[in-house]
C-alpha cells in the first residue's frame, strides 16, 4: 500500500474514562491512524499507547496548542470522547488550576448567551472549524456502543416503578432542553436530584443522602435534537457501583441514544445488586407519561 492509500489519520481528544480508549482501539483495529490528544488529569497515556500513532497531552483550557498539534499532523476530522469534569471551571484559584491560553481567554470572555455544555463545546468547536479541523462523532467508529432496547438485567420491570420512570423521563427531556443536565433521580414521583455541572454520579450520590438510602429511579436521557458529536448519555460499571452505594433500584436510559461502556461487565454489576437497567425509546415513555396524567385526571 503506497501513501496515497493510506487512511486518512483521525485526531482525537480524549477525556476521563474508557470510551475514547474504545475508539482508539476500534479506529486501530480500522488501519486508521490516530493522533491523540489527552486531557491532562483525565487521560492517562499509558491506556492509549497501544493503539495511536502518536499522543499529546493537552490541558482542558488550553485552545492553542491542540489546534497547533493537530495541524502539525495534517488532521481535518477529529472527534471528542470520554468525560471532562467540568466543576473545574469554578475550583478555587481556576486560572492558576486550569491555566488558560490567550486563545481560550479570549473565547472565554467573548459574548454569548450562557456557558451550557453545548453552547460551550459548540463554541471550541468552531475555534477548530476556523482552523480547517472538523468535529465528527466517534459513534462513526463505535456505532455499536449505542444500547439496543429491551431489559437489559435478570428479571423484568417491577410495574410499581414505571409512574417514575415516565416523570422523570419528562423532567429530564426538559432538563436537557434547556442544556443543563441529562439526568434525573426520583422517587414517588418527587424529584430527589438534577444533574447540573456536578455530573451524574455526584446527583445519584445527593438523591441517596436525601431519601436515605431508600430504593429510587435514575432516568438518564439524551437532549431533544441530540448533537450526536458531543455530551451523549454515557452509563458504564461506575454509574452502578454508585446506584448501589445510594440505593438506586432503577436505571432508565435511552435506547439508541445512550452509550453503553463494557456492557457485561455493567449488567453482571447490575444483576449482582439487584439493579434494573432497562433502554427505552422516548415515544414509549411519553405514552406512559400521557396514561399516567389520564389517570390521575380521572381519579379527581
Amino acid at each position: 500500500m503506497g501513501p496515497k492509500d493510506q487512511p486518512e489519520p483521525l485526531g482525537l481528544i480524549a477525556g476521563w474514562g474508557n470510551y475514547p480508549i474504545l475508539i482508539a482501539q476500534k479506529a486501530h483495529e480500522m488501519g486508521i491512524p490516530v493522533i491523540c490528544l489527552g486531557i491532562r488529569g483525565m487521560a492517562k497515556r499509558a491506556d492509549f499507547d497501544p493503539y495511536v500513532h502518536k499522543y499529546y497531552w493537552t490541558r482542558a483550557a488550553a485552545l492553542h496548542r491542540p489546534i497547533y498539534c493537530f495541524k502539525k499532523e495534517k488532521i481535518r476530522r477529529y472527534v471528542m470522547a470520554g468525560k471532562v469534569h467540568k466543576k473545574i471551571m469554578f475550583s478555587r484559584f481556576r486560572f492558576l488550576t486550569l491555566l488558560p491560553d490567550l486563545r481560550m481567554i479570549r473565547f472565554w470572555y467573548s459574548r454569548r448567551l450562557n456557558n451550557a455544555d453545548d453552547t460551550l463545546t459548540l463554541g471550541i468547536a468552531k475555534e477548530f472549524e476556523k482552523e480547517g479541523l472538523h468535529l465528527e462523532s466517534a459513534l462513526q467508529i463505535c456505532p455499536e456502543l449505542l444500547v439496543d432496547p429491551g431489559i437489559l438485567t435478570e428479571g423484568g420491570l417491577d410495574p410499581k416503578y414505571q409512574d417514575d420512570i415516565a416523570f422523570g423521563w419528562q423532567l429530564a427531556r426538559e432538563l436537557g432542553r434547556l442544556d443543563i443536565g441529562q439526568s434525573v433521580m426520583v422517587r414517588e414521583r418527587a424529584v430527589l436530584a438534577l444533574e447540573a455541572i456536578e455530573g451524574t454520579d455526584e446527583a445519584i450520590r445527593r438523591a441517596g443522602q436525601l431519601c436515605h438510602h431508600k430504593k429510587f429511579v435514575v432516568v438518564k436521557i439524551a437532549k431533544p435534537n441530540q448533537d450526536m458529536r458531543i455530551d451523549v448519555p454515557t452509563i458504564g460499571p461506575s454509574t452502578i457501583q454508585t446506584m448501589q452505594q445510594s440505593g438506586g433500584k432503577i436505571l432508565a436510559i435511552e435506547a439508541k441514544k445512550t452509550i453503553f461502556i463494557d456492557q457485561e461487565e455493567t449488567v453482571r454489576l447490575a444483576n449482582r445488586a439487584g439493579i434494573t437497567i432497562v433502554a427505552l425509546h422516548d415515544a414509549e415513555v411519553m405514552q406512559w407519561y400521557e396514561n399516567l396524567v389520564a389517570s390521575l385526571a380521572k381519579a379527581s
